[in-house]
Protein backbone atom coordinates (compact mmCIF):
# COMPACT_ATOMS: atom_id res chain seq x y z
CA UNK A 1 0.00 0.00 0.00
CA UNK A 2 1.61 3.33 -1.17
CA UNK A 3 1.90 6.44 1.10
CA UNK A 4 -0.78 8.09 -0.99
CA UNK A 5 -3.41 5.24 -0.13
CA UNK A 6 -4.77 4.35 3.25
CA UNK A 7 -7.40 2.05 4.47
CA UNK A 8 -8.90 4.18 6.87
CA UNK A 9 -7.33 7.18 8.77
CA UNK A 10 -6.08 10.68 7.43
CA UNK A 11 -3.06 10.88 5.87
CA UNK A 12 -0.94 13.70 4.46
CA UNK A 13 -2.42 15.46 1.03
CA UNK A 14 0.32 14.39 -1.09
CA UNK A 15 0.54 17.56 -3.35
CA UNK A 16 1.67 15.74 -6.41
CA UNK A 17 -0.76 13.00 -6.95
CA UNK A 18 -3.71 14.37 -8.85
CA UNK A 19 -6.79 12.19 -9.15
CA UNK A 20 -8.73 11.88 -12.18
CA UNK A 21 -12.49 10.86 -11.73
CA UNK A 22 -13.77 9.54 -15.51
CA UNK A 23 -12.08 7.40 -17.40
CA UNK A 24 -13.40 8.99 -20.50
CA UNK A 25 -11.66 11.00 -22.97
CA UNK A 26 -11.67 13.80 -21.42
CA UNK A 27 -10.36 12.42 -18.11
CA UNK A 28 -7.80 10.61 -20.35
CA UNK A 29 -7.07 13.96 -21.89
CA UNK A 30 -6.81 15.62 -18.40
CA UNK A 31 -4.29 12.35 -17.20
CA UNK A 32 -2.21 12.68 -20.19
CA UNK A 33 -1.52 16.88 -19.64
CA UNK A 34 -0.99 16.36 -15.81
CA UNK A 35 1.59 13.88 -16.23
CA UNK A 36 3.52 16.22 -18.94
CA UNK A 37 3.29 19.02 -16.45
CA UNK A 38 4.98 16.08 -13.69
CA UNK A 39 1.85 15.48 -11.65
CA UNK A 40 1.33 11.80 -10.42
CA UNK A 41 -1.46 10.68 -11.82
CA UNK A 42 -4.33 7.93 -10.79
CA UNK A 43 -7.51 7.67 -13.05
CA UNK A 44 -10.57 6.07 -11.91
CA UNK A 45 -12.89 4.65 -13.57
CA UNK A 46 -16.40 3.02 -12.52
CA UNK A 47 -17.04 0.94 -16.00
CA UNK A 48 -14.49 -2.12 -16.68
CA UNK A 49 -13.19 -0.09 -19.90
CA UNK A 50 -11.66 3.36 -20.69
CA UNK A 51 -12.81 5.39 -23.70
CA UNK A 52 -16.91 6.59 -22.61
CA UNK A 53 -18.50 7.14 -25.40
CA UNK A 54 -15.68 6.41 -27.86
CA UNK A 55 -15.68 2.63 -28.33
CA UNK A 56 -13.86 0.23 -30.88
CA UNK A 57 -15.70 -2.47 -31.96
CA UNK A 58 -15.91 -5.24 -34.87
CA UNK A 59 -18.96 -7.06 -36.89
CA UNK A 60 -18.51 -9.46 -39.28
CA UNK A 61 -14.64 -9.34 -38.64
CA UNK A 62 -14.89 -5.48 -39.98
CA UNK A 63 -13.45 -2.74 -37.24
CA UNK A 64 -15.76 -0.45 -36.81
CA UNK A 65 -16.65 2.43 -34.52
CA UNK A 66 -19.45 1.24 -31.50
CA UNK A 67 -19.63 5.16 -30.61
CA UNK A 68 -18.54 8.46 -32.04
CA UNK A 69 -17.40 8.06 -35.44
CA UNK A 70 -15.09 11.36 -36.29
CA UNK A 71 -13.79 14.56 -34.65
CA UNK A 72 -13.51 17.56 -36.06
CA UNK A 73 -10.38 18.54 -37.50
CA UNK A 74 -10.60 22.42 -37.77
CA UNK A 75 -9.78 22.50 -33.94
CA UNK A 76 -6.35 21.55 -32.47
CA UNK A 77 -7.05 19.74 -29.84
CA UNK A 78 -8.22 15.80 -30.68
CA UNK A 79 -5.99 15.78 -33.82
CA UNK A 80 -3.09 17.33 -31.79
CA UNK A 81 -3.69 14.84 -29.17
CA UNK A 82 -4.13 11.99 -31.35
CA UNK A 83 -0.71 12.86 -33.37
CA UNK A 84 0.90 13.20 -29.90
CA UNK A 85 0.17 9.51 -28.70
CA UNK A 86 1.27 8.24 -31.85
CA UNK A 87 -1.89 7.69 -34.50
CA UNK A 88 -0.93 10.77 -36.51
CA UNK A 89 0.23 8.21 -39.92
CA UNK A 90 -3.83 6.88 -39.47
CA UNK A 91 -5.48 10.09 -39.45
CA UNK A 92 -7.57 10.00 -41.95
CA UNK A 93 -10.26 12.27 -43.71
CA UNK A 94 -13.71 10.35 -45.40
CA UNK A 95 -13.23 9.39 -48.33
CA UNK A 96 -16.49 11.20 -49.09
CA UNK A 97 -18.53 14.05 -47.34
CA UNK A 98 -21.31 13.75 -49.99
CA UNK A 99 -24.29 13.52 -47.75
CA UNK A 100 -28.42 13.68 -48.34
CA UNK A 101 -31.35 14.65 -46.39
CA UNK A 102 -34.48 12.24 -46.28
CA UNK A 103 -37.23 14.59 -46.45
CA UNK A 104 -40.35 14.59 -48.35
CA UNK A 105 -40.12 11.09 -49.90
CA UNK A 106 -36.47 11.27 -51.40
CA UNK A 107 -33.38 11.49 -50.88
CA UNK A 108 -32.20 15.13 -51.42
CA UNK A 109 -28.68 16.55 -51.65
CA UNK A 110 -27.51 18.55 -48.49
CA UNK A 111 -27.72 21.80 -49.65
CA UNK A 112 -24.60 23.80 -49.30
CA UNK A 113 -24.19 27.28 -48.05
CA UNK A 114 -25.79 27.22 -44.45
CA UNK A 115 -24.39 27.45 -40.76
CA UNK A 116 -26.04 24.29 -39.14
CA UNK A 117 -29.06 24.32 -41.20
CA UNK A 118 -29.50 28.26 -41.20
CA UNK A 119 -28.93 29.27 -44.77
CA UNK A 120 -27.40 32.68 -45.90
CA UNK A 121 -29.73 32.60 -48.91
CA UNK A 122 -32.60 31.26 -49.87
CA UNK A 123 -31.31 29.68 -53.13
CA UNK A 124 -29.06 27.49 -50.74
CA UNK A 125 -32.35 25.08 -49.88
CA UNK A 126 -33.86 25.35 -53.00
CA UNK A 127 -34.68 21.62 -53.36
CA UNK A 128 -35.23 21.07 -49.58
CA UNK A 129 -38.10 23.52 -48.71
CA UNK A 130 -40.92 24.05 -50.54
CA UNK A 131 -41.88 27.08 -52.52
CA UNK A 132 -43.64 28.59 -49.55
CA UNK A 133 -40.34 27.86 -47.82
CA UNK A 134 -38.45 29.10 -49.83
CA UNK A 135 -40.01 32.76 -50.07
CA UNK A 136 -40.37 32.64 -46.29
CA UNK A 137 -36.92 32.93 -46.12
CA UNK A 138 -36.80 35.85 -48.26
CA UNK A 139 -38.70 37.62 -45.93
CA UNK A 140 -36.00 38.17 -43.47
CA UNK A 141 -34.50 41.09 -45.16
CA UNK A 142 -37.56 42.81 -44.30
CA UNK A 143 -38.09 41.82 -40.73
CA UNK A 144 -37.19 44.22 -37.91
CA UNK A 145 -34.42 43.10 -35.53
CA UNK A 146 -34.67 40.58 -33.04
CA UNK A 147 -32.83 41.11 -29.99
CA UNK A 148 -31.38 37.49 -28.94
CA UNK A 149 -30.95 38.91 -25.35
CA UNK A 150 -28.34 36.33 -22.89
CA UNK A 151 -29.28 33.49 -24.85
CA UNK A 152 -32.51 32.20 -26.88
CA UNK A 153 -33.41 28.89 -28.33
CA UNK A 154 -31.63 27.61 -32.03
CA UNK A 155 -35.70 26.78 -33.55
CA UNK A 156 -37.25 29.50 -31.73
CA UNK A 157 -35.18 32.35 -33.16
CA UNK A 158 -34.42 30.51 -36.86
CA UNK A 159 -38.42 30.12 -36.98
CA UNK A 160 -39.02 33.79 -35.88
CA UNK A 161 -36.62 34.77 -39.21
CA UNK A 162 -37.06 32.72 -41.46
CA UNK A 163 -39.93 30.42 -40.89
CA UNK A 164 -40.32 27.35 -38.86
CA UNK A 165 -39.72 25.25 -42.43
CA UNK A 166 -36.06 26.07 -42.17
CA UNK A 167 -35.63 24.54 -38.63
CA UNK A 168 -37.96 21.46 -39.22
CA UNK A 169 -36.61 20.08 -42.44
CA UNK A 170 -32.73 21.43 -42.17
CA UNK A 171 -31.68 22.72 -38.68
CA UNK A 172 -33.45 20.06 -36.20
CA UNK A 173 -31.48 17.13 -38.20
CA UNK A 174 -28.49 18.92 -38.32
CA UNK A 175 -28.65 19.74 -34.66
CA UNK A 176 -30.33 16.16 -33.63
CA UNK A 177 -27.34 14.45 -35.05
CA UNK A 178 -25.08 16.24 -32.23
CA UNK A 179 -27.34 16.89 -29.17
CA UNK A 180 -30.34 14.41 -30.10
CA UNK A 181 -32.52 17.14 -28.82
CA UNK A 182 -34.99 19.28 -29.58
CA UNK A 183 -34.10 22.47 -31.94
CA UNK A 184 -36.69 24.78 -29.66
CA UNK A 185 -35.13 24.13 -26.66
CA UNK A 186 -31.30 23.81 -27.55
CA UNK A 187 -29.48 26.83 -26.38
CA UNK A 188 -28.21 29.21 -29.75
CA UNK A 189 -24.98 30.87 -27.53
CA UNK A 190 -24.39 27.16 -26.63
CA UNK A 191 -24.70 25.19 -29.51
CA UNK A 192 -23.57 27.69 -32.62
CA UNK A 193 -21.78 30.33 -30.38
CA UNK A 194 -20.25 31.97 -33.60
CA UNK A 195 -23.66 32.37 -35.07
CA UNK A 196 -25.12 33.98 -31.74
CA UNK A 197 -22.60 36.43 -31.84
CA UNK A 198 -23.48 37.48 -35.63
CA UNK A 199 -26.81 37.18 -34.75
CA UNK A 200 -26.04 40.21 -31.72
CA UNK A 201 -24.83 42.76 -34.26
CA UNK A 202 -26.69 41.97 -37.65
CA UNK A 203 -30.18 42.79 -38.30
CA UNK A 204 -30.93 40.13 -40.88
CA UNK A 205 -30.13 36.74 -39.81
CA UNK A 206 -29.22 35.96 -43.31
CA UNK A 207 -26.84 38.69 -43.69
CA UNK A 208 -25.69 37.38 -40.21
CA UNK A 209 -24.66 34.18 -42.05
CA UNK A 210 -23.17 35.65 -45.28
CA UNK A 211 -21.09 37.44 -42.38
CA UNK A 212 -19.76 34.33 -40.78
CA UNK A 213 -19.32 32.29 -44.61
CA UNK A 214 -17.21 35.56 -45.55
CA UNK A 215 -14.72 35.79 -42.50
CA UNK A 216 -14.40 32.17 -43.04
CA UNK A 217 -13.60 32.75 -46.34
CA UNK A 218 -10.94 35.44 -45.60
CA UNK A 219 -9.42 33.89 -42.59
CA UNK A 220 -5.75 34.22 -42.24
CA UNK A 221 -5.79 30.75 -40.81
CA UNK A 222 -5.98 28.01 -43.36
CA UNK A 223 -9.31 26.42 -43.83
CA UNK A 224 -8.85 24.47 -46.32
CA UNK A 225 -7.98 21.16 -44.83
CA UNK A 226 -10.88 18.39 -43.93
CA UNK A 227 -13.64 19.45 -41.66
CA UNK A 228 -13.71 16.33 -40.25
CA UNK A 229 -10.86 13.73 -38.69
CA UNK A 230 -11.24 9.48 -38.22
CA UNK A 231 -8.71 7.20 -37.44
CA UNK A 232 -7.64 3.93 -39.15
CA UNK A 233 -9.33 1.22 -37.14
CA UNK A 234 -12.04 3.60 -35.59
CA UNK A 235 -12.04 6.94 -33.46
CA UNK A 236 -12.51 4.37 -30.29
CA UNK A 237 -8.64 3.58 -31.00
CA UNK A 238 -7.84 7.12 -29.35
CA UNK A 239 -8.57 6.41 -25.96
CA UNK A 240 -6.99 3.32 -26.08
CA UNK A 241 -3.77 5.04 -27.14
CA UNK A 242 -3.61 8.15 -25.17
CA UNK A 243 -4.69 5.09 -21.53
CA UNK A 244 -1.64 3.37 -23.38
CA UNK A 245 0.59 7.09 -23.31
CA UNK A 246 -0.65 7.14 -20.10
CA UNK A 247 0.32 4.00 -18.26
CA UNK A 248 3.74 4.16 -20.34
CA UNK A 249 4.09 7.78 -18.68
CA UNK A 250 3.99 6.47 -15.25
CA UNK A 251 0.12 7.24 -14.77
CA UNK A 252 -2.51 4.13 -13.27
CA UNK A 253 -5.65 3.76 -14.22
CA UNK A 254 -8.10 1.60 -12.44
CA UNK A 255 -11.01 0.21 -14.26
CA UNK A 256 -14.10 -1.32 -11.97
CA UNK A 257 -13.31 1.65 -9.42
CA UNK A 258 -15.86 3.68 -8.80
CA UNK A 259 -15.86 7.02 -6.38
CA UNK A 260 -18.48 6.71 -3.73
CA UNK A 261 -16.95 9.81 -1.32
CA UNK A 262 -15.18 12.97 -2.18
CA UNK A 263 -13.97 15.02 0.81
CA UNK A 264 -11.43 17.47 1.47
CA UNK A 265 -8.99 17.01 4.14
CA UNK A 266 -7.48 18.86 6.71
CA UNK A 267 -4.63 19.77 4.60
CA UNK A 268 -5.90 21.10 2.33
CA UNK A 269 -6.25 18.18 0.14
CA UNK A 270 -8.89 15.73 -1.32
CA UNK A 271 -9.44 12.40 0.08
CA UNK A 272 -11.32 9.80 -2.54
CA UNK A 273 -12.71 6.88 -1.46
CA UNK A 274 -13.61 3.95 -3.43
CA UNK A 275 -14.88 -0.09 -2.66
CA UNK A 276 -11.57 -0.81 -1.47
CA UNK A 277 -9.42 2.31 -1.83
CA UNK A 278 -9.41 5.47 -0.09
CA UNK A 279 -6.81 8.07 -1.82
CA UNK A 280 -5.20 11.27 -1.17
CA UNK A 281 -4.22 13.58 -3.17
CA UNK A 282 -3.56 17.46 -3.57
CA UNK A 283 -5.92 17.82 -6.50
CA UNK A 284 -8.52 16.30 -8.35
CA UNK A 285 -10.34 16.16 -11.83
CA UNK A 286 -13.74 15.17 -11.90
CA UNK A 287 -14.66 14.15 -15.33
CA UNK A 288 -17.66 12.19 -15.09
CA UNK A 289 -21.41 13.02 -16.66
CA UNK A 290 -23.09 15.46 -14.44
CA UNK A 291 -25.25 13.64 -12.83
CA UNK A 292 -22.60 11.69 -11.58
CA UNK A 293 -20.16 14.61 -10.55
CA UNK A 294 -23.50 16.19 -8.79
CA UNK A 295 -23.57 13.10 -6.32
CA UNK A 296 -19.45 13.25 -5.76
CA UNK A 297 -19.75 17.18 -5.30
CA UNK A 298 -22.91 17.06 -3.11
CA UNK A 299 -20.67 17.21 0.34
CA UNK A 300 -18.47 20.09 -0.43
CA UNK A 301 -20.05 22.05 -3.68
CA UNK A 302 -23.58 21.36 -2.91
CA UNK A 303 -24.41 24.63 -5.60
CA UNK A 304 -22.50 23.12 -7.76
CA UNK A 305 -23.93 20.29 -7.07
CA UNK A 306 -27.70 21.34 -7.59
CA UNK A 307 -26.31 22.88 -11.08
CA UNK A 308 -25.40 20.22 -12.59
CA UNK A 309 -28.27 17.30 -11.21
CA UNK A 310 -30.56 20.08 -13.35
CA UNK A 311 -28.78 18.72 -16.63
CA UNK A 312 -30.99 16.63 -18.56
CA UNK A 313 -29.58 14.20 -21.15
CA UNK A 314 -31.02 12.32 -24.28
CA UNK A 315 -30.45 8.79 -24.70
CA UNK A 316 -30.03 6.89 -28.20
CA UNK A 317 -28.98 3.52 -30.04
CA UNK A 318 -27.08 3.09 -32.85
CA UNK A 319 -27.49 -0.11 -34.92
CA UNK A 320 -24.61 -1.24 -37.02
CA UNK A 321 -25.27 -3.54 -39.96
CA UNK A 322 -23.34 -5.61 -42.41
CA UNK A 323 -24.36 -6.71 -45.85
CA UNK A 324 -22.94 -8.61 -48.87
CA UNK A 325 -21.70 -6.07 -51.44
CA UNK A 326 -23.12 -7.67 -53.79
CA UNK A 327 -26.85 -7.63 -51.92
CA UNK A 328 -26.27 -3.75 -51.47
CA UNK A 329 -25.44 -2.75 -54.90
CA UNK A 330 -28.72 -0.17 -54.92
CA UNK A 331 -27.10 1.45 -52.22
CA UNK A 332 -27.29 5.51 -53.28
CA UNK A 333 -23.73 7.00 -53.20
CA UNK A 334 -22.71 9.12 -50.38
CA UNK A 335 -21.71 8.71 -46.74
CA UNK A 336 -25.32 8.65 -45.91
CA UNK A 337 -28.33 10.47 -44.99
CA UNK A 338 -29.96 12.69 -41.85
CA UNK A 339 -33.99 12.35 -40.83
CA UNK A 340 -35.92 15.87 -39.90
CA UNK A 341 -38.20 14.66 -37.35
CA UNK A 342 -40.92 15.93 -38.93
CA UNK A 343 -41.41 13.33 -41.42
CA UNK A 344 -42.04 10.75 -38.92
CA UNK A 345 -39.79 8.57 -39.30
CA UNK A 346 -37.79 5.94 -36.77
CA UNK A 347 -34.34 6.19 -37.47
CA UNK A 348 -32.76 9.81 -37.58
CA UNK A 349 -29.51 9.17 -39.66
CA UNK A 350 -27.86 6.46 -41.46
CA UNK A 351 -23.78 6.26 -41.83
CA UNK A 352 -23.06 4.83 -45.46
CA UNK A 353 -19.71 3.48 -43.03
CA UNK A 354 -17.90 1.68 -45.50
CA UNK A 355 -18.18 4.34 -48.40
CA UNK A 356 -17.02 7.01 -45.79
CA UNK A 357 -14.22 5.67 -44.08
CA UNK A 358 -11.60 4.23 -46.49
CA UNK A 359 -10.27 1.64 -44.00
CA UNK A 360 -14.05 -0.11 -43.59
CA UNK A 361 -13.87 -1.06 -47.10
CA UNK A 362 -10.46 -1.68 -47.02
CA UNK A 363 -10.78 -4.31 -43.96
CA UNK A 364 -13.13 -6.36 -46.42
CA UNK A 365 -13.79 -5.18 -49.61
CA UNK A 366 -16.66 -7.49 -50.10
CA UNK A 367 -18.99 -6.53 -47.60
CA UNK A 368 -20.82 -3.40 -46.72
CA UNK A 369 -21.20 -1.75 -43.48
CA UNK A 370 -24.04 0.73 -42.53
CA UNK A 371 -25.11 2.28 -39.35
CA UNK A 372 -28.33 3.67 -38.38
CA UNK A 373 -28.89 5.64 -35.15
CA UNK A 374 -32.78 6.09 -32.75
CA UNK A 375 -33.53 8.31 -29.93
CA UNK A 376 -33.80 11.70 -29.27
CA UNK A 377 -34.55 13.68 -26.19
CA UNK A 378 -37.88 12.68 -24.39
CA UNK A 379 -38.32 9.79 -26.58
CA UNK A 380 -38.35 6.19 -24.62
CA UNK A 381 -40.86 4.08 -26.55
CA UNK A 382 -38.73 3.07 -29.44
CA UNK A 383 -35.31 2.72 -26.57
CA UNK A 384 -37.38 0.50 -24.64
CA UNK A 385 -37.94 -2.18 -27.96
CA UNK A 386 -35.47 -5.37 -27.73
CA UNK A 387 -32.19 -5.45 -30.41
CA UNK A 388 -34.14 -7.17 -33.07
CA UNK A 389 -37.31 -4.54 -32.64
CA UNK A 390 -34.56 -1.69 -33.26
CA UNK A 391 -33.15 -3.98 -36.12
CA UNK A 392 -36.19 -4.22 -37.70
CA UNK A 393 -37.07 -0.94 -37.70
CA UNK A 394 -34.11 0.59 -39.24
CA UNK A 395 -34.15 -2.08 -41.90
CA UNK A 396 -37.44 -0.64 -42.92
CA UNK A 397 -36.38 2.48 -42.53
CA UNK A 398 -33.38 1.96 -44.74
CA UNK A 399 -35.97 0.29 -47.59
CA UNK A 400 -38.11 3.23 -48.02
CA UNK A 401 -34.91 5.58 -48.15
CA UNK A 402 -32.62 3.24 -50.04
CA UNK A 403 -34.40 0.42 -51.46
CA UNK A 404 -32.18 -2.02 -49.72
CA UNK A 405 -34.18 -5.24 -48.69
CA UNK A 406 -31.66 -7.69 -48.10
CA UNK A 407 -30.84 -9.92 -45.19
CA UNK A 408 -27.81 -8.33 -43.32
CA UNK A 409 -25.56 -11.15 -42.83
CA UNK A 410 -24.40 -9.82 -39.32
CA UNK A 411 -26.30 -6.92 -36.50
CA UNK A 412 -25.12 -5.19 -33.11
CA UNK A 413 -26.65 -2.73 -31.00
CA UNK A 414 -25.21 -0.27 -29.32
CA UNK A 415 -27.35 1.38 -26.49
CA UNK A 416 -26.46 4.61 -25.13
CA UNK A 417 -28.12 5.68 -22.00
CA UNK A 418 -28.33 9.05 -20.77
CA UNK A 419 -25.37 9.12 -23.67
CA UNK A 420 -25.76 13.00 -24.85
CA UNK A 421 -25.92 16.11 -22.26
CA UNK A 422 -28.68 18.91 -23.60
CA UNK A 423 -27.94 22.20 -23.89
CA UNK A 424 -31.17 24.34 -23.39
CA UNK A 425 -31.58 28.06 -23.25
CA UNK A 426 -29.29 29.28 -20.17
CA UNK A 427 -26.64 26.54 -20.10
CA UNK A 428 -23.88 28.66 -20.71
CA UNK A 429 -24.64 30.70 -17.23
CA UNK A 430 -25.50 27.18 -15.50
CA UNK A 431 -21.55 26.32 -16.80
CA UNK A 432 -20.57 29.61 -15.40
CA UNK A 433 -22.25 29.12 -11.81
CA UNK A 434 -20.98 25.22 -11.39
CA UNK A 435 -17.34 26.35 -12.24
CA UNK A 436 -17.78 29.29 -9.92
CA UNK A 437 -18.55 27.46 -7.19
CA UNK A 438 -15.84 24.87 -7.88
CA UNK A 439 -13.23 27.56 -7.68
CA UNK A 440 -13.91 28.25 -4.31
CA UNK A 441 -12.47 24.59 -3.36
CA UNK A 442 -8.47 24.66 -3.80
CA UNK A 443 -7.52 21.89 -5.99
CA UNK A 444 -10.92 20.99 -7.72
CA UNK A 445 -11.78 21.15 -11.63
CA UNK A 446 -14.08 19.67 -13.46
CA UNK A 447 -14.38 18.76 -17.17
CA UNK A 448 -16.14 16.65 -20.07
CA UNK A 449 -19.22 16.95 -22.41
CA UNK A 450 -21.33 18.76 -19.78
CA UNK A 451 -19.85 21.74 -19.95
CA UNK A 452 -18.49 23.42 -23.54
CA UNK A 453 -19.41 21.40 -25.75
CA UNK A 454 -20.36 17.53 -26.73
CA UNK A 455 -17.66 17.00 -29.67
CA UNK A 456 -14.48 15.00 -28.57
CA UNK A 457 -12.00 18.34 -29.55
CA UNK A 458 -14.56 20.23 -26.70
CA UNK A 459 -14.43 17.47 -24.33
CA UNK A 460 -10.44 17.52 -24.50
CA UNK A 461 -10.43 21.73 -24.42
CA UNK A 462 -12.27 21.24 -21.55
CA UNK A 463 -9.40 18.59 -20.02
CA UNK A 464 -6.98 21.22 -20.48
CA UNK A 465 -8.63 24.30 -19.05
CA UNK A 466 -9.78 21.73 -15.99
CA UNK A 467 -5.94 21.14 -15.36
CA UNK A 468 -4.96 24.57 -16.18
CA UNK A 469 -7.23 25.64 -13.52
CA UNK A 470 -5.73 22.98 -10.90
CA UNK A 471 -2.17 24.52 -11.84
CA UNK A 472 -3.96 28.39 -10.79
CA UNK A 473 -4.41 29.40 -14.50
CA UNK A 474 -7.81 30.58 -15.19
CA UNK A 475 -7.51 31.35 -18.50
CA UNK A 476 -8.30 28.12 -20.43
CA UNK A 477 -11.42 27.98 -18.48
CA UNK A 478 -12.12 31.79 -19.37
CA UNK A 479 -11.84 31.29 -22.72
CA UNK A 480 -14.17 28.07 -22.71
CA UNK A 481 -16.75 30.68 -20.81
CA UNK A 482 -16.82 32.83 -23.67
CA UNK A 483 -16.30 31.03 -26.61
CA UNK A 484 -17.89 27.23 -26.55
CA UNK A 485 -16.58 24.70 -28.71
CA UNK A 486 -19.09 24.38 -31.40
CA UNK A 487 -19.61 20.84 -31.94
CA UNK A 488 -20.76 19.90 -35.61
CA UNK A 489 -22.13 17.22 -37.33
CA UNK A 490 -19.79 14.73 -39.35
CA UNK A 491 -21.57 14.79 -42.76
CA UNK A 492 -24.62 11.69 -41.97
CA UNK A 493 -22.35 10.18 -38.43
CA UNK A 494 -24.43 10.52 -35.72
Amino acid sequence: MSARETSAGETPADTGHVVVIGGGIAGLAAAHRLLERGARVTVLEASDRVGGKLLPGEIAGVRVDLGAESMLARRPEAVGLAREVGLGDRLQPPATASASLWTRGALRPMPKGHVMGVPGTAAALAGVLSEEGLARIERDAELPRTEVGDDVAVGEYVAARLGREVVDRLVEPLLGGVYAGDAYRISLRSAVPQLFEAARTHTSLTEAVRAIQGRTATATTPQSGPVFMGIEGGIGTLSLAVAESVRARGGEIVTHAPVTELRRTAGDGWRITTADRVLHAGAVVVAVPARPAADLLRAEAPAAAAELAAVEYASMALITLAYRRADAAALPEGSGFLVPPVDGRTIKASTFASRKWGWIDADDPDLVVLRTSVGRYGETEILGRDDAGLVDVSRHDLKEATGLSAEPVATRVTRWHDGLPQYPVGHHARVARVREHVAKLPGLAVCGAAYDGVGIPASIASAYAAVDRIHGDPRGVEQLTAHPVQSLHGGAGE
